[in-house]
């Protein structure tokens, strides 16, 4: 199965120099669409729906990277890490 990270997003009051930007509260986890692949599932690995989530587009580039953007570790759901590590 392959895997999509996807992101919930919070809007930020503050405004940088791109005017306001989203911050990503939280990283999770999806099975791909077996009919179309880069879609991901209607529910995380974790179980929340993934209707108002945003498609984080992450790939790993090389073998034993993580499934999440290494900068975001922090917000990376660990529901959905225990999920992977079971598969």
């Amino acid at each position: 199965m392959g895997i999509i990270v996807l992101f919930v997003l919070r809007a930020d009051q503050e405004v940088g120099s791109g005017g306001v930007e989203s911050a990503v509260v939280a990283v999770h986890a999806v099975g791909a669409d077996p009919d179309v692949p880069e879609d991901p599932l209607p529910t995380t690995l974790c179980g929340l729906d993934t209707a108002s989530m945003e498609h984080a587009r992450y790939e790993r580039t090389a073998p034993g990277q993580p499934w999440y953007p290494p900068h975001l570790a922090a917000q990376r759901c660990p529901e959905c890490e225990r999920a992977l590590r079971a598969l």
